[in-house]
């Protein structure tokens, strides 16, 4: 007997890649479990499921860094509180990173993708299910978007929860009216500057670091309630604003950007964060 939960959830976070650098994302879980009836005639009562498996989730992989601990592009230095990450890309910049421990996951695997993930995460979750369910299917599947959109990553210093995080993101969606018009062609053109990003506020750009004094990279640094956080990324991965990251923010400055451009038009920007929520500014 097989029980299964649709788009249980979803996941926003960030992880490294090779080629496309720091990558942010957001995926659907869904689960299958499959097993024997127990005294109630269920395999798994769905109430722990869904308990158990959002809570890990949201625990393991949400608002996180993934980086693949098999691949041979990653440098790793541990402590007992935090891990520093060097990570070679395939232009021969160097990514690096340093964060509290819980802001990284170690994924066992040479890459990241929905399938090596899904395989992880289940090796892991296997002992958090009673002993009626006899095997796990996780999938990960990303959001169908008809339309434009950008992988981009960020880190709000700010923010009393995960999203003080500096390397995690969101796959997203973005709707531009021009004139009260939906505008393909300024959709478009921002999905392709803002393709897997990095978008820095001015103000976490570091003064003291040696990178900071580097003509190719942009040093981030900040401390927040997590500890301390610190990012050193090649300058052509980034986009800085003048202010933090929230998506009010990234929403009012696309407004603003397009109305200096245009200021003869008028601009109504829908900027998602993830799935099915972000911000609408307008100038």
């Amino acid at each position: 007997m097989r029980l299964f939960v649709d788009n249980l959830t979803n996941v926003d976070f960030s992880y490294l890649d090779t080629k496309r650098g720091l990558v942010g994302e957001t995926w659907l879980a869904s689960i299958e479990l499959d097993g024997t009836l127990d005294a109630q005639g269920m395999v798994c009562d769905f109430g722990i499921v869904k308990k158990k498996l959002r809570k890990w989730l949201d625990q393991t992989l949400d608002h996180c860094l993934l980086v693949p601990e098999k691949s041979p592009a990653l440098q790793l230095q541990r402590t007992h509180a935090s891990h520093g990450i060097n990570w070679h890309l395939e232009d021969g910049n160097i990514l690096k990173c340093a964060s509290p421990l819980q802001a990284i996951t170690l994924v066992d695997a040479e890459t990241i993708s929905p399938v090596t993930v899904a395989e992880w995460c289940i090796t892991q979750l296997r002992s958090q299910f009673p002993s009626t369910v006899k095997s796990l299917k996780l999938d990960f599947t990303s959001e169908v978007i008809a339309g434009p959109s950008y992988h981009y990553s960020h880190g709000l210093k700010k923010h009393d929860g995960n999203c003080q995080r500096i390397a995690h993101g969101h796959r997203s969606k973005i709707e531009i009216k021009r004139n009260g018009k939906i505008n393909p062609t300024d959709m478009a053109q921002w999905a392709a500057k803002w393709a897997d990003i990095y978008i820095g506020t001015r103000e976490d750009l570091s003064t003291t670091s040696e990178s900071a004094f580097d003509p190719d990279n942009y040093a981030f640094f900040y401390c927040s309630g997590q500890g301390e956080f610190s990012l050193s990324i090649p300058r052509n991965r980034c986009y800085l604003i003048g202010t933090d990251s929230t998506v009010e923010f990234i929403a009012q400055h696309i407004a603003n950007t397009l109305k200096q451009e245009n200021p003869n038009d008028h601009f109504e920007v829908k900027a998602f964060e993830g799935i099915g929520k972000g911000a609408i500014a307008q100038a």
